[in-house]
């Protein structure tokens, strides 16, 4: 992020956010007590970690890099390995939210944006199966309906058009 004004030049998702929370007086997004946001930054790191790492790295490799750029067929079973990630991670988001409002607590927060950026990229490549996850579908569609996120579903890559479904409300 480049705010030439201010002769600031910010780089990874992180240090952008926390710039934002600190800058803005809007809606804070890492609010609550030390706790609340201890826990908003625990599942930020997790979904930028470990859903990216196990779900999103591997479907844009194999179904954009590999497409695009090689050339080459993807990897059934990275793809398959991906979804089955997908899947289990998944069922870790519809636990918590049986228990919260939202992914970290009572209220919309950067763990939830977080999650939603990815789950949407595994969504459009085709990597989430949302049958068995009922209460992180219902999130998620609560999400997509905010105008603030209707634009990013609205992007398309020329070659790779993302499942029919990928920019519904009710899916």
């Amino acid at each position: 992020m480049v705010e030439s004004d201010k002769n600031i030049t910010l780089i990874d998702s992180v240090a952008i956010c926390e710039y934002f929370e600190e800058t803005v007086d809007k809606a804070p997004m890492i609010s609550g007590t030390a706790i609340n946001r201890a826990e908003i930054r625990r599942l930020t790191a997790w979904f930028d970690q470990q859903f990216f790492g196990a779900v999103v790295e591997p479907l844009m490799s194999e179904r954009m890099l590999k497409r695009l750029v090689h050339r080459a067929s993807p990897d059934t079973g990275v793809l398959r390995e991906a979804m089955k990630a997908a899947n289990g991670m998944l069922d870790y988001a519809d636990y918590l939210l049986d228990h919260r409002n939202w992914l970290a607590g009572a209220t919309l927060s950067l763990a939830d944006l977080t999650a939603a950026a990815h789950i949407s990229v595994a969504d459009y490549l085709g990597g989430i199966d949302w049958r068995a996850h009922e209460q992180t579908r219902n999130w998620y569609s609560g999400l997509k309906s905010r105008p603030s996120f209707r634009p990013m579903l609205a992007e398309r890559m020329g070659v790779i058009a993302p499942p029919p479904d990928y920019d519904k409300v009710d899916f």
